[in-house]
């Protein structure tokens, strides 16, 4: 073997002597914090080593009960003569509530006059649109709730159209205001009088709408709520227990469909975030 062969060969030896020693070093001395520390958590791997350094734990847990449901509802029982025991049963939740939230279509923004913010023709086909999506995914629906403000009134209106066998509700809560300060705060928005009125408002209609399935309800239900983009962007950050100061974080286009699954263990899955899948591009709009 010649003198450059052998010397190759104590570099690439050498060469690994050190890669394994860096490494050792790495997950088992005093580049490891735990290990460091003197007898803190020991790593089972290097994929968990740096799992851990990409992933703090919030220490914030999931809670079941967040709508105060979970006990379910308390009911007499009734013997098969009809009479009622003095004991009572406890039944709980089985149906899955989906709610479907419909932003407006496009509006007049520079009005002076709420009642002048009315649908402009583009925001007129876009709820022409979206009315014929939610018939054609021909779901059993049980109720359209929508805002009592114009634009999501008139929206409401050409939805139900292609609706017509489903009952119509108002809600006066889900008018749009401003739910809270936002984090990060807006440079050119913030209206602290409103955030102190609006937000008891729009908690409110969190707390009256947003809530597992009433435990006497039979079958599960798909509900459509046409309101407004700031009050569906609080209400994903409060059932899915995020942060409610980041809802500004988020973007919703005139029309965007939000799909909120609630199960009855009080478990919450958001299907779609503000799709406008449904709208050709001419109609995009935000």
């Amino acid at each position: 073997m010649t003198t450059l062969g052998k010397f190759s060969r104590l570099a690439a030896v050498a060469s690994a002597v050190v890669t394994f020693s860096g490494a050792y070093i790495f997950f088992n001395g005093t580049r490891n914090p735990a290990r460091a520390s003197g007898g803190g958590t020991q790593y089972n791997s290097s994929e968990e080593f740096e799992h851990r350094l990409l992933y703090k734990p919030t220490g914030l847990r999931w809670d079941s009960n967040w709508d105060r449901c979970e006990k379910g509802t308390t009911k007499p029982k009734r013997r098969d003569d009809g009479r009622v025991d003095e004991e009572s049963r406890e039944i709980k939740p089985t149906a899955v509530r989906h709610l479907v939230f419909i932003r407006h279509g496009q509006y007049y923004e520079d009005a002076k006059n709420s009642d002048d913010k009315r649908l402009t023709e583009l925001g007129r086909q876009q709820a022409e649109t979206t009315g014929q999506r939610l018939k054609n995914l021909n779901w059993k629906y049980t109720k359209l709730v929508c805002s009592t403000l114009i634009r999501a009134v008139e929206t409401a209106d050409i939805i139900a159209k292609h609706l017509p066998e489903v009952p119509r509700e108002s809600c006066d809560f889900l008018q749009e205001g401003a739910p809270a300060p936002p984090d990060p705060p807006s440079r050119h928005w913030r209206p602290d009088k409103t955030f102190f009125q609006d937000g008891p408002r729009i908690e409110a209609a969190f707390r009256k709408h947003i809530h597992r399935a009433d435990a006497d309800q039979v079958g599960d239900s798909v509900e459509i709520y046409v309101c407004h983009g700031n009050v569906i962007r609080y209400f994903v950050c409060r059932v899915l227990q995020f942060p409610p100061e980041g809802w500004l974080r988020m973007s919703i286009g005139h029309c965007g469909i939000t799909w909120v699954t609630i199960r009855p263990n009080g478990r919450v899955s958001v299907k779609s975030m503000g799709d406008t899948g449904h709208l050709p591009p001419e109609q995009l709009s935000s």
